[in-house]
């Protein structure tokens, strides 16, 4: 589990980027952060991994105090994907990208390479795995950064804009993976400005705003709610922009799974045929 306990963060020059932050994510939750740029979302999620020390406040990961541990200890708990994966990468090959934290972790050279095919082949990027990750394109990039975390099983994963660059085929894999993962039992943040992708999903939702929580709950109900979603700079999804300008009787408002509203409107016009 990881908590949150009143956190304010202020970098250096006077920026208060967090004005007490409060929050509980369970085991097994998928969590999408969203806000305008600034709100204090990155900042955030930093935390989690003890990235970001709380200026005041608490940030506790399966009952250890970030303050009183290392990165490289919440690392193996906590995995961090980062919006630009330039950041992340420096090794000469995929393979040894992905090989490296498993190396530090003390994972035996068979396991190694067990677990390398296992994201390479996940992630679609077998061809590459003796190419150099400054080669790929960005997109490709983000893959290989995404499998280099993946390969070591954290029980939570955090994914800083995992969308950027990605096709609709391969933001659908991610979704299918991170539900996956949800069976599994393991934790998922994400932080996007994704509108499409958080209603394909529908996790819990939380909104920041000026290093603030405004909003917390179902992404359908968030989603859904206009006066929100403007006061963070977030426009409706476009299932849901449908919905609440239909006007048959009956039909609910907070919308925003395609399949859903496929089969409520077969439904409401098989109803109107009879």
């Amino acid at each position: 589990m990881l908590e949150v306990r009143d956190i304010h963060y202020t970098y250096n020059g006077g920026v208060e980027a967090l004005k007490g932050v409060s929050l509980t994510i369970k085991n097994g939750e998928f969590v999408a952060i969203m806000g305008q740029n600034g709100a204090g979302k990155t900042t955030l999620v930093k935390h989690f991994n003890g990235l970001l020390k709380p200026s005041t406040g608490k940030v506790i990961v399966n009952d250890v105090e970030t303050t009183k541990t290392s990165v490289a200890r919440l690392a193996r708990d906590v995995g961090f994907v980062f919006q630009n994966p330039d950041h992340q990468l420096f090794s000469e090959t995929v393979d040894d990208e992905i090989g490296f934290a498993l190396k530090n972790f003390g994972y035996e050279p068979e396991a190694i390479q067990k677990r390398i095919e296992w994201a390479v082949n996940l992630l679609g990027i077998t061809q590459y795995r003796k190419t150099s990750p400054f080669m790929l394109s960005g997109g490709e990039r983000k893959r290989v950064a995404l499998a280099s975390v993946l390969a070591w099983d954290p029980q939570i994963l955090v994914l800083d804009e995992p969308t950027i660059g990605q096709d609709h085929q391969q933001k659908e894999n991610l979704r299918q993976f991170i539900m996956q993962l949800q069976t599994q039992g393991k934790t998922v943040v994400t932080v996007t400005h994704d509108v499409e992708f958080v209603a394909e999903c529908n996790p819990r939702v939380i909104l920041m705003q000026d290093g603030k929580i405004v909003a917390d709950g179902e992404g359908k109900n968030i989603l859904t709610d206009p006066q929100i979603l403007e006061q963070s700079s977030i426009v409706l999804p476009q299932i849901a922009q449908i919905f609440t300008k239909l006007s048959m009787p009956g039909l609910p408002k907070n919308i925003i799974d395609i399949y859903e509203a496929k089969a409520l409107l077969l439904k409401e016009l098989e109803r109107k045929l009879r």
